[in-house]
């Protein structure tokens, strides 16, 4: 049963995950749940409006900073917030100022919407995810609390097995796929008490697994690729985000890039 069939514009806000990395379109941008929901929610509303002020690389502070104000000041129908993950992640984690500033930005986005949504963000499994977990953990709970006194939602993808497959996950190991976007919109959609049209959390077949050489290239690719390059950005202080421009940042008519 649909809850709410007149959502009439969306804002997301957040780092990486809404922008949609890496759900990659032939021109070269990313695609992502965030805009995956936005056609869906377009296609059943005339004129519906949409921006995704996300930047991949923000921490918490810098969404609250650059990001939160902007998206208060749209007034729109449906927020997304999802942010602090990247947080976790730095050795300089101060878990008290990530959830003074979710505070701060949950307080100031929920007043100005009809429906704000928050996120326990999916996994991919293996040491990453079990390092960081009771970090995560923390993190989540605290969303939980925020959504409970401000009367948002969560969409709660941390506990899904099929979210945690490695197959949903892009060789950069910290991006979902263009299906793992697509689950992700799909939960949001029923989240937000929509008609479910899909079975997000359906389990992908068996896997076969490669074997150990195979497993070794991949491992030196992505050593070579992509984690010497994120550490190198972290010793430095800069961000894969450093002078780049949200890719809707106006609150306007949706048009689909597919079509």
């Amino acid at each position: 049963m649909e809850i709410n069939a007149s959502y009439t514009s969306f804002v997301a806000i957040g780092d990486s995950f809404t922008e949609g990395m890496s759900d990659l379109l032939p021109d070269g941008s990313y695609r992502g749940w965030a805009d995956l929901l936005a056609a869906r929610l377009a296609a059943r509303t005339p004129g519906f409006r949409y921006a995704n002020l996300a930047v991949r690389g923000k921490l918490i502070g810098q969404i609250v900073d650059e990001q939160v104000d902007v998206a208060a000041a749209m007034q729109a129908d449906v927020v997304t917030l999802v942010g602090g993950l990247n947080d976790t992640l730095r050795p300089t984690y101060d878990m008290g100022r990530v959830h003074g500033l979710l505070e701060e930005a949950v307080e100031k986005l929920a007043p100005s919407c009809k429906q704000l949504v928050l996120m326990r963000s999916p996994g991919r499994r293996g040491p990453v995810l079990k390092r960081f977990r009771p970090r995560m953990e923390e993190l989540f709970t605290f969303v939980d609390e925020l959504a409970a006194r401000h009367g948002a939602l969560v969409v709660d993808l941390y506990g899904s097995e099929a979210l945690g497959d490695q197959r949903m996950w892009d060789v950069d190991r910290l991006h979902l796929t263009a299906e793992g976007h697509r689950r992700v919109a799909e939960a949001v959609w029923q989240t937000l008490g929509l008609g479910t049209e899909d079975d997000w959390q359906a389990l992908l077949p068996p896997a076969v697994h490669p074997g150990w050489a195979t497993r070794r290239v991949g491992d030196l690719r992505f050593a070579r690729q992509y984690l010497g390059p994120w550490i190198g950005r972290r010793l430095t202080g800069r961000s894969s985000g450093d002078g780049r421009p949200a890719k809707r940042p106006e609150l306007l008519p949706f048009k689909d890039p597919r079509s």
